[in-house]
This record gives C-alpha cells, sequence and structure tokens, in this order.
C-alpha cells in the first residue's frame, strides 16, 4: 500500500499539516505536497475513470503530462473542473471530488463499457452512427452528448478576478530547470533584459532529485546558488508557477501564471496572462518520460519510473511496499536506487536490453542487492483496481509467461522525449535521433523572424542533451546565444562542470508490442484517459489512415487532455510498425498552443460581466439614463434603443418617436457613429482605393455618400465622406465599424501603399455629434442663433463651420430618415451643453429625442439600407441596386476585380426589393421565400429572404427589405415566406423607397 516514509520528503513541510477532503472523505497532508502526493500518501490509488470504458485509473505521472488524475476543485463560484491532481498544490481546505463516473468512483456503471470493447474499436462512431439516418437526430446525437466529456461544466458564475499583463524582455526563458537558470545566468552576465519562467512551484526541475554535483558542490546547492545570484540581478525577473503556453511569430510569447491557486484567500487575482515580445526565446522545457505498452499497463500502481522517484524524493511518500521496475534504459534505475534507499523492496528490474557491460547505474543496483533481469519485460499486469503483481516474460520470446511476482507498483520507463512543443509552435522543425529513439529540435531549422536569424533556441534536456555534463554545456551556450542575438556581447565565463557518478548515457532499446501472444493477454494502452490501445492504431492502418494526423483522429490518439505528451511517440512507433516504415517517415502530429490548458478566465482577463468588452458612452448617456432610454448594444457602445415614458410599452414609444420625427422634430444622439480623418498629399488618391466611388473629385465644403468592400467584393462599410480641405477628408462609418474600418486603413497602407502619403486618425471619441431632424430643424436651429443654416446657405450634402447658440459647430446637410436634416458635430466635452441647448429651444416645436430603433424605421421608409441588416458579409452592391456608386472612370478599387468573377456576375443573384404584407401585418426578420419543389434533402427551395423588417407608424402598416431572386423585374408578385410561428405570411414585392420618393422633404 502507499504510505508517507519517515525519510525525503524535500518539498514538504511536515510541521504544516494541511486537510482536504477527496470525495467528501476528510484527508490529511502537508504544506509542500500536491494533491496527488497527498492522495498517495493516503493510499488513494483510484483517481478516476477512463473516458471510453470507464476502466479504473490511478496516478501515473507527477507532472503536467498526467492523464488520468483529473478532478474537479471548489464549488459553487469557484468550481473548476478537469483540474490535474498532479500539479495542483494542496493547502488547507480543498475540495477535490473525482469525475467522469455513475454512480461512484468505486461502482461505476460505465464499466460496462469495458466488456463491449470488442464491438468498440477505433472509429466505430463513425461507422456506427452513420446509417439509419433519421436515427441520428433524435437517438445518436441525445446520447453522444450526454456520454462526453469528463467533468461537468460550471453553471455558477466564476468569483475569482483574472488580468492580463504586458512584458518586454530580450531574452525568455522557459523553464527553471537547472538548464534554464543555466542559461539564463549566461544570458544575463551580458547584460541583457532576463524574464524566467518556471511553470512549478519551485526551482531546479528534476536535478534536484536525481543528484550529481557540479563543480564538487551537490546539485541541488547549486540551485540554491544560481536562483540566489538571478534575485540579485536588476536585469533578472524570476516568475514561478508561470507557464510558457505558446511562441508565435515576431518572438510573441503568451504565459500563464498561477497566482491563487495555491493560497485562495489571498487577494488578488487568481491567474494572470502574459503577453511578451522577446528579443530571443530559450527553451528550457526539459523532457518528459514515456511509459511502455504491455498487457495491464494502466492498471493502478502503473506508474512512470520518474514520478515514482518523485513521490518517494520529493514529497517522502512510497507509492507501494514491493515496486517491480520495467525498463529499456538507465534512468529508470535511479528510480530502483531511490526506492531500495527508503527502505522498500523492488524484487526485480526488468531490462528490455542486453547489454554487453553494466553501466555504473546498473553496477549500483545490482550492489545494492537488487535482482536485475536482462532481455525481460513484462507479459502482463496482475490485478483490476490495483496492481497486485506482474507476470514476467523474456523480451524477445513469444510471449510465454516466465514467472509471475507480487508487487504494488510497477515503475515503468521506455526512455525520455524532449518537450519540443514550444520549439514547434512557431515552425521550429525536428530531427529524429535514432540512438535515443526520440524527436529532437533541429538546430538548423530553428523558428526564424522577418530578417531570417532565429529567435528561439533550446536547451539541455529539451535540446536532446541528458547527461548532467552536456545540459550545462549547452545551457550556457544557449544563453550567450541569445545574448549576442539580442545585440549582447557573450559572457566570458565558462560553462560549469559536473562532476557524477551516474552520467551513463540513457540509451533505451526501441520496444514495439512484445509479441504475438503477450498483445493477446490482454490490452496494452497507448492514451490512457482516450481508451487508446495499440490494436487501435494498428487497425487505423489496416484501414488505410496511414498520415499520423489522420490515425490521430480515426483512433483519438493524443486527442486527451495531456494532448499526447505521453502517448504520441509510442503511437508514432505503432503505426510506423505497421506501416512497415520508420518513425521519422510517419513523421508527428501537430503541435498547437497552449502547452497545457489555460483558464478560460485568464483568456478573458479583466473583460468579464459588465465589462466584458469596454463599455463605451456617449457624452449624453447619463441624460438618456434619467429619461427612460431603453439601451442597445451597438458595437462596444451603448445606444438608446428608444425613450420608454411611464404607462407605454417599448413598441408605444418607438412609434411615438417615429411619427413626431416626420412631424415635428427629433433628436438623434449620433456620437458614436465612426468619425476618421484621411489627410495627406496622397488622400484623394487613397480614398478612390478604398471607395467603390470617386472621393479625389469631392470638392471641399461638400460630402459624399461611399461604399466600401473588401478584396472579395463584399461590401463592408458605407457612410458619408467630407472634404475637410485640399488634403484632409473626415470618412463617418457605422457605429460598430469605426475600429475596424480604421484598421482596415492602416493595414493597406502599411502593407501595400506603404509609400502613400497619407495620415489616418480614427476621432470618433473627439466629438458628440446630434442629428436635428425633422420639419421642424431649420426653425429650431435658427431660433438657437448663430450661422446661417437656410437652403441657399447650406445645401443638401454641404457641410460648413461655425457657431450655433454659442457653440462651435460643424454642420453636415445628410439625411438618413429622409426629412430636412442636420447633422452637428462638437467637441465631446461640450456635447451635452449642445443637447441641452437643443432641448430647450426645441420645447417650442414638439422636440422629442427618438432612439435607434426609430432611426431604423425611418430609414426603411426611405428605403435607405444599413450595414449587417442588407449585408451579411456575401452582399455586394449590385445586390442592392447601387450600381451608381460603383465608380465607371476610376482604374481601380478593392473589390473591383472580385466583382468581375463569375459568381458576383451571376443574374440569378439575389436583388434588394420592399416587402408589404397583403394584410398589413410585420414579416417575420430573416423569413425565406419559397419556391415551387423541393431540394436533395428534402427541403423547400428558396429564392429570397427578409433583411430587415418593421412596423410603420407613418404608413400604418408592416413594410420590409429583402433581397429577391430577379427582384426588380417582379414587382407587384406575391410571395409567400413561413414564419416559425407556423403561420405564412403573403407579401407583395413594391419598390423599396416607401415614403416620400422623390426625397422633396429632405431637401428643402
Amino acid at each position: 500500500m502507499s504510505t508517507r516514509l519517515s525519510t525525503g520528503g524535500r518539498l514538504i513541510n511536515k510541521g504544516a499539516p494541511q486537510s482536504f477532503t477527496f470525495n467528501g472523505k476528510t484527508l490529511k497532508g502537508y504544506a509542500g505536497d500536491t494533491l496527488a502526493s497527498a492522495l498517495l500518501a493516503n493510499d488513494q490509488m483510484l483517481v478516476g475513470r477512463s473516458f471510453k470504458y470507464h476502466r479504473p485509473r490511478g496516478i501515473v505521472a507527477s507532472g503536467v503530462e498526467e492523464p488520468n488524475a483529473l478532478v474537479n476543485l471548489g464549488a459553487g463560484g469557484t468550481f473548476e473542473p478537469n483540474q490535474r491532481a498532479t500539479t495542483t498544490e494542496l493547502f488547507d481546505g480543498l475540495g477535490a471530488t473525482s469525475q467522469n463516473h455513475w454512480p461512484s468512483l468505486e461502482f461505476d456503471v460505465g464499466a460496462i463499457n469495458a466488456k463491449l470493447a470488442r464491438f468498440m474499436p477505433a472509429g466505430f462512431y463513425y461507422k456506427m452512427f452513420i446509417h439509419p439516418r433519421p436515427l441520428w437526430k433524435y437517438v445518436y446525437e441525445p446520447f453522444i452528448r450526454q456520454a462526453a466529456g469528463l467533468g461537468k461544466a460550471p453553471k455558477v458564475r466564476d468569483e475569482d478576478t483574472y488580468e492580463h499583463f504586458y512584458a518586454f524582455c530580450d531574452v525568455l526563458v522557459v523553464g527553471g530547470g537547472i538548464a534554464g537558470l543555466t542559461a539564463a545566468k549566461s544570458a544575463a552576465a551580458s547584460g541583457a533584459q532576463v524574464l524566467v519562467f518556471e511553470q512549478t512551484a519551485h526551482w531546479g526541475g528534476r536535478a534536484p532529485v536525481d543528484g550529481g554535483s557540479v563543480d564538487g558542490t551537490p546539485v541541488d546547492k547549486v540551485v540554491d546558488e544560481l536562483v540566489s545570484e538571478l534575485s540579485d540581478m536588476t536585469n533578472v525577473t524570476l516568475r514561478l508557477r508561470t507557464m510558457g503556453a505558446g511562441v508565435y511569430d515576431h518572438g510573441y510569447v503568451l504565459g500563464y501564471e498561477r497566482l491563487r491557486d495555491h493560497a485562495p484567500e489571498v487577494q488578488g487575482p487568481r491567474h494572470r496572462l502574459w503577453r511578451i515580445r522577446a528579443g530571443h526565446v530559450i527553451t528550457a522545457t526539459g523532457a518528459l518520460e514515456r511509459p511502455l505498452s504491455f498487457a495491464g499497463n494502466d492498471i493502478p500502481g502503473v506508474m512512470l519510473a520518474s514520478a515514482v522517484r518523485d513521490y518517494v524524493v520529493n514529497y517522502g511518500i512510497s507509492p507501494g511496499d514491493r515496486a517491480v521496475v520495467v525498463t529499456n534504459n538507465d534512468d529508470a534505475y535511479r528510480t530502483a536506487l531511490a526506492i531500495k534507499h527508503s527502505g522498500l523492496d523492488v524484487p526485480v528490474i526488468l531490462d528490455a536490453r542486453v547489454p554487453e557491460t553494466d553501466s555504473p547505474l546498473i553496477t549500483a543496483a545490482k550492489e545494492a542487492g537488487i535482482r536485475v533481469l536482462m532481455g525481460h519485460g513484462v507479459a502482463k499486469v496482475l490485478g483490476g483496481k490495483r496492481v497486485t503483481g506482474v507476470a514476467v516474460c523474456a523480451q524477445a520470446g513469444e510471449g510465454a509467461v516466465l514467472e509471475e511476482i507480487e508487487c504494488d507498483t510497477v515503475a515503468m520507463s521506455g526512455g525520455w522525449s524532449p518537450v519540443v512543443h514550444l520549439w514547434s509552435h512557431c515552425g521550429g522543425k525536428l530531427l529524429w535521433d535514432n540512438d535515443f529513439a526520440m524527436f529532437r529540435p533541429d538546430v538548423d531549422k530553428a523558428p526564424t523572424g522577418k530578417d531570417g536569424s532565429g529567435f528561439v533556441s533550446a536547451a539541455g534536456a529539451a535540446n536532446g542533451y541528458f547527461g548532467l555534463s552536456e545540459i550545462l554545456s549547452d545551457a550556457h551556450a544557449s544563453g550567450g546565444t541569445a545574448a549576442k542575438a539580442t545585440g549582447h556581447a557573450k559572457s566570458r565565463r565558462k560553462a560549469p562542470k559536473a562532476e557524477s557518478v551516474d552520467e551513463a548515457p540513457m540509451a533505451p532499446v526501441w520496444l514495439m508490442p512484445q509479441g504475438a501472444d503477450v498483445t493477446l493477454r490482454g490490452k496494452a494502452w497507448l492514451d490512457y484517459q482516450n481508451d487508446v490501445k495499440v490494436s487501435d492504431v494498428q487497425l487505423a492502418a489496416q484501414e488505410g489512415f496511414e498520415s499520423v494526423e489522420h490515425a490521430k483522429r480515426y483512433t483519438t490518439l493524443g486527442m486527451a487532455t495531456d494532448q499526447g505528451k505521453l502517448s504520441n511517440i509510442n503511437g508514432l512507433a505503432i503505426l510506423s510498425d505497421a506501416l512497415d516504415q520508420p518513425i521519422p517517415q510517419t513523421g508527428t502530429t501537430t503541435f498547437r498552443p497552449p502547452y497545457t490548458p489555460i483558464s478560460m478566465g485568464a483568456i478573458g482577463g479583466e473583460a468579464r460581466a459588465e465589462v466584458f468588452q469596454p463599455v463605451r458612452r456617449t457624452p449624453m448617456y447619463d441624460w438618456h439614463e434619467e429619461n427612460g432610454a431603453d439601451w442597445e448594444p451597438v458595437g462596444q457602445w451603448r445606444r438608446p434603443l428608444a425613450y420608454v415614458r411611464p404607462g407605454e410599452k417599448l413598441s408605444d414609444a418607438v412609434n411615438r418617436e417615429t411619427r413626431n420625427a416626420r412631424e415635428n422634430l427629433g433628436l438623434l444622439d449620433a456620437s458614436t457613429l465612426g468619425k476618421i480623418i484621411v489627410k495627406g498629399p496622397d488622400a484623394g488618391r487613397f480614398l478612390d482605393m478604398l471607395y467603390t466611388n470617386m472621393m479625389s473629385t469631392l470638392k471641399p465644403g461638400k460630402c459624399r455618400y461611399g461604399l466600401m468592400c473588401g478584396e472579395n467584393g463584399f461590401l463592408i462599410d458605407d457612410g458619408v465622406v467630407a472634404r475637410i480641405d485640399e488634403d484632409t477628408f473626415l470618412c463617418h462609418t457605422t457605429t460598430g465599424g469605426a475600429e475596424h474600418i480604421h484598421g482596415h486603413m492602416e493595414e493597406w497602407l502599411q502593407t501595400e501603399w506603404w509609400d502613400w502619403k497619407v495620415y489616418v486618425a480614427n476621432v470618433t471619441e473627439q466629438y458628440a455629434q446630434i442629428a436635428v431632424v425633422g420639419p421642424k430643424a431649420r426653425a429650431a436651429l435658427e431660433a438657437l442663433g448663430g450661422m446661417d443654416v437656410s437652403q441657399e446657405a447650406l445645401g443638401f450634402m454641404e457641410w460648413a463651420d461655425g457657431t450655433i447658440g454659442g457653440f462651435d459647430v460643424r454642420v453636415y446637410r445628410i439625411s438618413f430618415s429622409g426629412e430636412l436634416s442636420y447633422e452637428i458635430a462638437v467637441k465631446a466635452s461640450e456635447g451635452q451643453a449642445f443637447w441641452d441647448a437643443l432641448m430647450a429651444v426645441g420645447a417650442a416645436h414638439d422636440v422629442m429625442p427618438y432612439g435607434t430603433e426609430a432611426l431604423h424605421i425611418l430609414r426603411a421608409e426611405k428605403g435607405f439600407i444599413m450595414i449587417g441588416d442588407e449585408t451579411d458579409g456575401t452582399v455586394i452592391p449590385q445586390d442592392l441596386g447601387l450600381h451608381w456608386a460603383l465608380s465607371k472612370k476610376k482604374e481601380d478599387y478593392l473589390g473591383k476585380r472580385a466583382h468581375l468573377r463569375t459568381h458576383m456576375a451571376d443574374p440569378t443573384r439575389w436583388k434588394l426589393v420592399g416587402l408589404e404584407t397583403t394584410n398589413g401585418s410585420v414579416l417575420p426578420d430573416g423569413a425565406y421565400a419559397v419556391a415551387e419543389g423541393t431540394n436533395d434533402n428534402g427541403q423547400r427551395n428558396v429564392q429570397g429572404r427578409v433583411t430587415s423588417t418593421y412596423y410603420s407608424p407613418n404608413l400604418d402598416k408592416g413594410i420590409a427589405m429583402g433581397l429577391i431572386l430577379n427582384g426588380p423585374d417582379r414587382m407587384g408578385e406575391v410571395l409567400e415566406f413561413p414564419g416559425t410561428d407556423g403561420k405564412t405570411y403573403s407579401a407583395r414585392i413594391v419598390n423599396p423607397v416607401f415614403y416620400d420618393p422623390e426625397g422633396e422633404k429632405q431637401n428643402v
């Protein structure tokens, strides 16, 4: 049984006991424990169930590669599923529950799946659930959704807070083992700004566990000295509990720091997401030990040899009283010696190799009295919910059992694989090292920057070096290279020299399945979480899935939450063997960020609840709030949908505001419209390329409506452009488009027309803008006094600067309502005061503010399009009858060539028309017009759709616009529109301009 040892435990404080619960049972641990080590100390071997077959699962690793020990942590607002017990630091009061079982961990009815395994081989989902097709929706899909997933999703809002942090450095070292610390010291000695990340709570990595000495000093003391020296350097920043999550182009790196997981009582954010720009990145991420594939290798008590060693040395825990070590390399002998020195029994070491001479580690094991069987392996692990023994076989034989040995722990080691994830994220290539059976970084094909130079290097075990001397030498060199790459002189210090008695190389013998008879004795597992077996990968190859990416998806190998950290290399070997080709030819799957999962809270940072997006408010926001505004989110802005008075319904308020704007005087807060200054000698030329119509011919003092398309020809924005002077234009955009269009302009200036003399600035928030709308608009402005706003002085589509009511203003004679309208811009700081002045003078003219819903109705009555309603990312100007806005004089503009494509010129594209229901009712938004016949799926054919629909209080009927097949040629024709309410609506195709078709009212 697993127990706490009287010796060992370098990371725990036995003077600080901790109490925690697992599945409601109160257990004891110590400060410094992980949840995994504390569970093992309490002999809790069974920690979960596998995904597919619900097989019993125990702890197999000690770090981020752990596939089995996933638990739910916390409750209510602190609940979080799928947390690794191996990386969860213990604290007093921690509450954890196991997952993926019912009704209990010990008795799980889902285990019946294991009995049906022969009917559920790899890929059975794809074959089973495709026929009969009608069963998918009502039987298969609900069943799969119910069975899918591991932990349960939280149902209560997260109580914690999170933050983003921005950092810049010359050299970022990811990994705080002895390689990372040595590289950091080498780089920092040159004067470079160095940032060091270590994902665990402790410095040193594996070195303090594995032992050795450097220049005569024990390696654990060397680590302490390195940390102390680096801490004293002003150009070095050290961060524990911080993972390097991903490496991207141009030295951009994401880091993930856990600030309060281990101390929830501390105030502040729980997690921090680092956004880093580094001149050079050193990946000192170490290596991961591989499991071995033999029957029963998933039974609780079968663990990685390095993990067993960690629990013995770091936490003073015996995973069992008798541990059999099975290996194909020297490193596992360290585990056997650590177990033996702790006073426990190692009945045998089963080594697949038959070396000509014993290495120092093998000799040390034999001298310690441990039985060593060379050329032997495990035929089968005995036991069910925990290990009871092993059946031994000859590695090269036919799998016959030679003897059975009682044990309660199996420590396995299949060699080591460098952690190459970060190296590979940004395009670093890999080499196959046949001597060590591993992929390692190809230093000649490192990730490169724009200048072609490498900006990522690997150090130590992450670079394929495992001897302490090699690690230190490589790390020292990596730090110097990074310093030089960032413009700093290399340190002249010599690399430290390691002295260790166990420097023998850990060359493994690559193991395929151990003979046909052995494989038939039981299932040999590759991916523990997803229940992927050796035979599943062999079946994938047999069925033609020869690409490693295809085999991965067919079998789900490496798709568990550990992302193949334990399973992938073994899986590649099995696939390569089945395809009778070398492993390098098979290749690897794609390494993608993040290295380990990141909390959704950290990704969101401060963006949550009311500040999920930055809330943008106009200068008149408080006035709107005080006067009954029913708010509508428009992009990041909050705009009044309508001003609801006491006793009114929202629809009543909308109808009242819409009628008043036509009959009297309405005010609209239009401050949210995008306002972008485009300035420079080439400004006109630039706008001619951005807009479909000509802007360079616009005269100062004039305005012009413009359309903007993307490269693919689809409409992306529209708005009024005003020419301020010879070199300056002001472009109005939609409310939601200001930032996007500003970015669109900058992208083209920086990447395509970088030599044009143009400057753009988004000044949306610098100005408040108010639309003064209605037949009494001019009278109200004249009552305020100031500049001449008559038709003769300021005609339609003109603008002028002046003073009104004592305010400096810029007045645009433009209209989105079809009424006499002025849009007036003032300084943002004067927006509320100007609004108040308009409301005061407008009282004599029946002034009434109106919101965005009335705005929509007014524009729809006039047949004006709205980006986002009449457009959906697939609409071109020609669809909307806007041919007149496509310049025939310009040689080119964005989208012009796209409009020449066959699909764009297709005469069967749906065109914009007006729609009126035959009974005056309102068409459902988005409803489709049905046509004769059905398609291949048995659904009715369609010939158009409603883009926007409203009740018009001015016309007292429902009006709509829609895109209809050959619509402009079918005026008067009646179409049918089935609604989601079960009704079918009949509507007649009409002109989209329902009100004042001649435009007389806006031109007065």
